[in-house]
């Protein structure tokens, strides 16, 4: 009670919460975008009941590997070592290094996984034939409810593991970090809907949220193998991917009001049908 106390007090406390809290629903959005996208295939009655269980499993995860920080922190020593490591770059660390730890082999089949989920999406949103396929976007009710959360409960898994190392990374206190990931689960339950809501009412949005999930998946490959990829230069990336998108829907709702308008110009201007 003390230690929790002497954290109340402490400015050094409060700005490590919020910056941790940032940093978690940052990393959520990964998470979000892909149950909101998943969810979308199920039928409409059972979508909102797939992202409450997804997000539920999310935080259940996060706060069950919390209780195994020992554990999580051994997972990244190194298990096997192929000897291979890329050029030195500008402060002396390899581009690539083939010696893998657990945290990596999860990471690279995690975004395997990825990478095929959104290329399958993204096959079958240009495809205009159907096909026989479970993935076949034009055959919503083909994705049952237990194989859609089967495939959120993997991929809980690679984020929440990536969210909790991060969290280890940032503050040393267990109290701080499980008040962030409640908090940033909390966030993340209130935005599924209306995000999951957005995204399949707008076609456009989809295919840009698949690429988004295409790019997480070859990061977390890379991360993977070593390489370090700056995360601010990725999220910049989709913030200012989703500012050009947000300013196109704008302007074709903005066209199709002026087109609106114009046409009940015309009807009000013309003459009357003779009797």
């Amino acid at each position: 009670m003390e230690g929790i106390l002497e954290l109340l007090a402490s400015p050094a406390a409060w700005a490590a919460l919020v910056t941790l809290i940032v940093m978690e629903v940052v990393l959520g959005i990964d998470n979000l975008i892909f149950i909101s996208i998943l969810s979308n295939k199920l039928p409409e009655n059972q979508r909102e009941k797939a992202r409450k269980i997804g997000i539920g499993l999310a935080l259940v995860m996060r706060l069950a590997l919390l209780t195994m920080i020992a554990w999580i922190v051994g997972l990244v020593a190194p298990v096997f070592d192929l000897g291979i490591t890329g050029p030195l770059g500008e402060h002396g660390e390899p581009a690539f290094e083939t010696a893998f730890s657990w945290r990596d082999l999860i990471l690279i089949a995690g975004g395997l996984f990825l990478v095929w989920k959104a290329t399958k999406e993204i096959h079958h949103s240009v495809d205009v034939h159907e096909s026989d396929d479970l993935l076949d976007k034009k055959q919503a009710v083909a994705m049952n409810f237990g194989s859609a959360i089967v495939q959120i409960l993997l991929l809980d898994i690679v984020f929440s593991i990536d969210s909790i190392l991060t969290a280890v990374g940032m503050t040393e206190h267990v109290e701080i970090m499980y008040v962030a990931v409640i908090v940033a689960v909390s966030v993340m339950l209130l935005a599924a809907t209306p995000l999951a809501n957005f995204i399949n009412a707008n076609p456009t949005v989809v295919m840009l949220a698949l690429g988004f999930l295409l790019m997480i998946g070859m990061v977390l490959i890379a991360e993977g193998f070593g390489a370090h990829i700056p995360k601010g230069y990725i999220y910049a990336a989709m913030a200012f991917s989703a500012g050009v998108e947000m300013l196109n829907i704008w302007s074709r709702r903005s066209k199709e009001r002026n087109e609106a308008a114009a046409a009940a110009a015309r009807g009000e201007g013309a003459p009357s049908a003779p009797h």
